[in-house]
């Protein structure tokens, strides 16, 4: 296994920037210094250049909290780009013909195949290529919604943790930050009381899943801290989500799959009388810890209730894309209080920048209209994106602080400022040019927790991880003589 990249050599103790990206926006000639428990202990602008600050080499933005994800799911990016003629649409009440259509329904069913196959071990390198090539993308931080728990056969193994530490030695290994969100998942369906088949790597129960939380949360790893998910509405009994909300502690994050399909939306008014979103609010779950994933079938009285109670909304516009969910109601959950957050889910996109683009770009077709984001307040669509994910992000992974403030974790990202895509560009237009001029390069240097991960471009475990994940890929896609 490659080691860790964590090193006290290689924390530097002040940074000076020509321009970094604050709380209220760009500053010039920023001084930072980094605290021993690798937090920002001072940031101040307009300050010379001490002598004995390491420069950054570009302009500097906080790292990005990757809201929702699915990690063994980067094994089947690029897997699923085929209409194959013996597709099985088995949703609930699935309406089309599976010869001659291919939906959401249909790649769960592959992606199901995909997560019967995966060991432990396969898991860490996976989950360890794609946290090395978040960083990349401009993440610190990742969310996982983490349900692949047992061994294929559904057996729990004698470490019924066993595969989350995969994922969590693998974060290690990237230097990556680590919010693991163990998964209630108790059924296939509104009306199917128990999993399928295929479902079997996934069972777990409310009690389950807290003491996952409370193993992983209290582990002692650095960087790694821990909230709960349940999967959907679907998938958990209303008594088993109320066990789950009743076992937390008021500083646990709750994420939950919601109103993706309309499918779903449908289903669960036929069953339980009401959209998925009103009946959360219905039976007074949702509060400051909760984030809606997905959300794309809203109505406005939803995005309403949302916001009285605090509870916050992550968006996953490459996957929602590539699974044909449709489009969120953007304008409205952007003109209310809601905390707003993004996730790249199946990691067909492991950028955020892609993320905002195409979560702008997605409305720009829809509406027939340019720049859907901006605001008289914040002219700039991807400025307001950019704020939005970094308030929201915070929250979703458990966090009271996030980006370049004084007590957050040291996280930076440095802007390659010498590539093609930024070349002659503004300084007050250098996010509008970051997000909407592609193709963008990686981040020049990125930091986690006061330390440098990527370093002019290079991580150092990049290359024994992706021969890892190569031979990872191989097994699993090979297929069996």
């Amino acid at each position: 296994m490659p080691s860790a990249i964590v090193s006290p050599r290689l924390k530097p103790k002040r940074l000076w920037a020509a321009r970094a990206w604050l709380e209220s926006g760009w500053a010039e000639r920023v001084l930072f210094t980094i605290g021993d428990d690798g937090h920002w202990a001072s940031i101040v602008a307009d300050t010379d250049q001490p002598k004995d600050a390491t420069i950054v080499n570009g302009a500097a933005l906080p790292g990005m909290v990757n809201a929702h994800s699915h990690a063994f799911q980067r094994a089947f990016a690029g897997m699923a780009e085929r209409r194959e003629s013996g597709s099985q649409n088995t949703s609930t009440s699935a309406n089309t013909n599976a010869n001659t259509s291919d939906n959401f329904w249909s790649w769960r069913d592959r992606m199901y195949s995909v997560a019967l196959r995966i060991t432990p071990d396969q898991l860490e390198a996976i989950a360890a290529q794609l946290f090395i090539e978040l960083l990349r993308g401009g993440y610190t931080q990742v969310c996982e919604f983490h349900y692949l728990l047992h061994d294929p056969q559904g057996t729990p193994y004698d470490d019924s943790l066993r595969l989350s530490w995969s994922v969590a030695d693998a974060a290690s290994t990237a230097g990556i930050g680590l919010t693991m969100l163990p998964v209630l998942y108790e059924r296939a369906g509104f009306n199917q009381p128990t999993l399928r088949d295929d479902q079997r790597r996934f069972a777990s129960t409310p009690a389950s899943v807290w003491a996952a939380r409370e193993a992983l949360h209290h582990s002692g790893k650095p960087l790694l801290n821990a909230g709960v998910a349940i999967h959907s509405l679907r998938a958990a009994s209303p008594q088993s989500i109320a066990v789950l909300r009743d076992l937390t502690t008021d500083d646990t994050a709750i994420h939950i799959h919601v109103s993706e399909q309309m499918q779903e939306v449908e289903d669960c008014v036929a069953t339980l009388g009401a959209r998925p979103i009103a009946r959360l609010a219905q039976e007074k779950l949702l509060d400051s810890r909760w984030q809606l994933v997905h959300a794309t079938h809203t109505v406005e009285s939803e995005i309403a209730s949302i916001a009285s109670t605090g509870a916050g909304f992550v968006v996953c516009p490459s996957t929602e894309a590539n699974l044909g969910d449709g489009f969120c109601d953007l304008p409205n959950w952007l003109g209310s209080s809601i905390r707003m957050s993004i996730g790249s889910d199946s990691h067909i996109t492991r950028d955020w920048r892609e993320e905002l683009r195409l979560l702008e770009y997605g409305q720009r077709l829809q509406k027939r209209q340019r720049n859907i984001s901006a605001s008289i307040a914040t002219p700039s669509t991807a400025e307001r994106l950019w704020q939005r994910s970094q308030t929201g992000g915070a929250a979703a992974a458990g966090f009271k602080q996030w980006g370049l403030a004084v007590g957050a974790r040291a996280d930076l990202l440095v802007v390659s400022s010498d590539d093609a895509h930024l070349l002659g560009i503004p300084d007050l237009q250098l996010m509008d040019a970051l997000v909407f001029s592609s193709p963008s390069s990686p981040w020049r240097d990125v930091m986690v927790a006061g330390q440098w991960v990527v370093r002019d471009h290079h991580h150092a475990n990049a290359a024994s991880v992706a021969d890892r994940f190569a031979k990872a890929m191989r097994e699993i896609w090979t297929p069996k003589q």
